[in-house]
């Protein structure tokens, strides 16, 4: 029997630099407590800046002398992500690791600061351009790496709609979610096939945190919410659990670029993480490059690889 990999197999992250999106709550707070706990840098990029800080306090009472900044990042703002991407670039000469963390879940209608869908602008098109504009930060650091946190909702009603793409037509918050999440993977693959090219030794990982007991589910309907609310502790995980597959693509030296973790129990909803594989149109190459493509012109940010 293999044993179940856990937060004690982290290595130490001494002297590394880590960026976690949407660390105030969540599977991003649990991932950046252990990381700082393991003697990482950690900065919180978050958009509720005074929730970051009292977090981060909060961290640093439960671990004296861990390392963290709050950066402000706003993902619905495409000024917002270049001024926050300017300031992480003017304080961190090198960064280890980016946590594409923070996200939104079946949000009602509503657009970003750009016109984009709420829901396709942050969860992917804010972390594709925060990532184009901090990837010369971490192409030069030995065994840095890019993770990108999806869902198992990247299977749910997902397309890639490239004739609508911010449902300006008709707006379905299940189906916007599973393509921004759907994004996020081809987003992944589509970095690390490049990175190869490049031949870089940073490396692009993805995962997902099953069901974890966490507030993404804010935006549901009053109802509906409450019944989720009430039946989540029966099915699903503690946020920490939830964190363990991202944790496992930052910092398990035997991760590849490319690959995909999730729980591996109770059809990938819950239990310690492993490999696991995405769907069919994940893996479609020739989308993956249109989504590129759209995203380089919609965003006007070019990566260096």
């Amino acid at each position: 029997m293999n044993t179940p990999w856990t937060e004690h197999q982290i290595p130490r992250q001494d002297g590394r630099v880590a960026v976690v999106t949407g660390g105030n709550s969540g599977i991003g707070r649990e991932a950046a407590r252990i990381l700082a706990e393991r003697g990482a840098t950690v900065v919180l990029a978050v958009r509720d800046v005074d929730k970051g800080k009292q977090v981060a306090a909060r961290i640093a009472d439960h671990t004296p002398g861990a390392e963290l900044a709050v950066q402000p990042l706003d993902l619905g703002s495409l000024e917002s992500v270049r001024t926050a991407a300017d300031e992480l670039r003017a304080t961190y000469p090198a960064i280890d690791l980016l946590v594409n963390n923070a996200g939104l879940m079946y949000t009602p209608r509503q657009k970003t600061r750009d016109g984009f869908d709420m829901q396709f602008g942050v969860n992917h098109l804010g972390h594709y351009a925060f990532t184009g504009l901090l990837l010369d930060r971490l192409l030069p650091v030995p065994g840095s790496r890019v993770v990108t946190v999806s869902s198992y909702g990247h299977r749910i009603r997902a397309d890639i709609h490239f004739d609508d793409l911010q449902f300006d037509r008709s707006y379905d918050r299940v189906a916007a979610y599973g393509q921004s999440k759907l994004a996020n993977l081809m987003f992944t693959y589509e970095l690390q096939r490049r990175l190869t090219e490049h031949g870089s030794n940073t490396i692009a990982v993805a995962a997902h945190p099953g069901n974890a007991q966490t507030d993404l589910g804010r935006s549901l309907p009053g109802p509906l919410r409450a019944i989720m609310t009430a039946l989540m502790p029966l099915f699903a995980q503690s946020a920490a659990m939830g964190a363990l597959p991202t944790l496992r693509a930052a910092t398990d030296p035997t991760v590849l670029g490319g690959q995909y973790y999730g729980p591996k129990g109770m059809g990938g909803t819950r239990g310690y993480p492993q490999i696991v594989g995405s769907s069919t149109k994940s893996h479609d190459a020739a989308a993956q490059q249109r989504l590129w493509a759209v995203s380089e012109q919609l965003t006007d940010v070019t990566f260096p690889v």
